[in-house]
């Protein structure tokens, strides 16, 4: 039953999507009214993942919940070098563009809401609205130590300091990424990422990353799950049990040992393969593929189950207003991968989660929903056949390459060429979208940096800056 009135809310929401604007809000006793954010982040979501996902999804003419909010605008990712903070980089990461939305200061690759250089702890978007004494959630489908979710609730000197077994440095393709020594709890450090969480850095955070938990504390003999419980976090391991939360108190909910699982996989788990063409144009022995429902998908609660329950309890509990910040990761994680249909899911996933948001924004009407992104990622929409080769010229895209079988019985070329390692793809530079419904969105810039981002969610929450 509860599954059925989900699915109609995300029907209705789906239809048409219209605008509420304004800033100032004042109720009849004069006070101000409380105001909410929902902050919809697609890791890796750009204008390329959306277009793939929207012609698979909704086909060459449909449209997603996305595409029916009432005000556009584009963002410009911002990243630093390390070594020289005054120097550009124009390739992010998911920790340090996070970073910048989360905090308004641009820092380099890998550091979580720390300063680049001087290491500095960086003061978040979600500590302030707690300092302010507003409701505060993450939620995700990545493990919430992950990059962008930790972004918003922990400071770390390298996104791979996720538990205490890590805070040493880890391995990764051949290289041992930063050691967070100065974190350590043991040298007077606030821990790891899942140790900040631990201790109590929202008021619900909801996702994947039950195995980092599960590590024992630097110098203690208790879980960094055993920790939470401790401090009095409610801490869930299944939806049966997240249906069962008081909502007075915190919830930490993690279902899956590391990211949750992907709602979409290509049929016989196909993917993307290295590109091998006939003379004549065309991919030599390339069957296309349609997605697939991932049967492990049903184990975990979907991104619009965890996003629904934290609007309820936040909406519920939080009379000074509330901040939810919702992350659908697997857009990144599944396109390093070259799993088109992952990502496409994880679009999927994203559009359902927008609807809740809306429906709640039109039910409060004072609530404001931003739907971004991060940074890039590989895919591109090309010709299943080069339209060069169709000519008298050899052509075609290099690096890996997909069809999928659409709805229309069309054939849908994903390229996939941003780096020749068997590994997994790079992020890309370019711009991602904005979205925004709601009270407040007709006043956003049509352009804007992830900085300036940060600096109009803080006006519109009226939050205060100094530190």
């Amino acid at each position: 039953m509860k599954l059925l009135r989900l699915r109609r809310v995300l029907m209705m929401c789906a239809v048409s999507i219209s605008v509420g604007c304004g800033h100032g809000v004042i109720n009849p006793s004069g006070s101000p009214v409380a105001r909410n954010l929902i902050l919809i982040i697609g890791d890796g979501m750009d204008d390329q993942q959306i277009s793939i996902a929207r012609s698979y999804l909704a086909g060459a003419d449909g449209k997603l919940n996305i595409d029916h909010m009432p005000v556009r605008a584009a963002v410009r990712v911002q990243t630093i070098s390390e070594r020289k903070p005054h120097t550009p980089l124009y390739v992010a990461d998911s920790a340090n563009s996070a970073t910048a939305i989360a905090t308004g200061v641009v820092t380099s690759r890998g550091r979580v809401a720390t300063q680049a250089g001087s290491g500095r702890r960086l003061t978040t978007l979600l500590e302030r609205a707690r300092k302010a004494g507003m409701g505060t959630g993450v939620v995700t489908t990545a493990s919430v130590t992950d990059a962008t979710p930790a972004s918003f609730v922990s400071h770390v000197r390298h996104r791979s300091c996720e538990g205490p077994e890590q805070m040493s440095g880890v391995a990764r393709l051949g290289t041992i990424s930063p050691a967070c020594e100065d974190e350590r709890v043991v040298n007077g450090g606030p821990g790891s990422i899942a140790e900040q969480i631990a201790g109590g850095t929202a008021d619900i955070i909801l996702g994947g990353g039950a195995a980092i938990f599960s590590q024992r504390l630097d110098g203690d003999s208790r879980t960094v799950a055993e920790l939470a419980e401790d401090g009095g976090i409610q801490v869930v391991f299944n939806e049966k049990d997240l249906k069962n939360v008081r909502r007075e108190r915190p919830v930490l909910g993690l279902f899956a040992a590391k990211e949750l699982p992907v709602k979409l996989v290509g049929e016989s788990n196909k993917t993307a393969e290295k590109v091998r063409y006939h003379p004549n144009g065309g991919l030599q022995d390339s069957v296309p593929f349609r997605c697939v429902n991932n049967p492990e998908f049903e184990a975990a609660p979907s991104l619009a189950t965890m996003t629904k329950t934290a609007l309820d309890i936040l909406s519920a509990r939080a009379q000074q207003g509330f901040v939810l910040v919702v992350e659908s990761a697997s857009i990144d994680k599944q396109a390093h991968a070259r799993r088109p249909c992952g990502h496409i899911g994880e679009v999927s996933q994203l559009n359902e989660a927008v609807a809740l948001a809306v429906h709640s924004a039109r039910q409060n009407g004072h609530t404001l929903v931003v739907v971004t992104a991060d940074h890039g990622q590989a895919a591109q929409l090309l010709p299943s056949v080069s339209q060069i080769s169709e000519s008298a010229v050899s052509g075609y895209s290099p690096g890996y390459f997909a069809e999928l079988t659409t709805r229309e019985g069309g054939v849908m070329g994903v390229s996939y060429a941003t780096s020749d390692s068997r590994f997994m793809e790079e992020h890309t530079g370019v711009q991602v979208p904005l979205y925004a419904y709601g009270r407040g969105a007709r006043a956003l810039p049509t352009f804007l940096t992830q900085v300036e981002l940060y600096r109009e969610l803080i006006a519109y929450l009226s939050l205060d800056e100094t530190d």
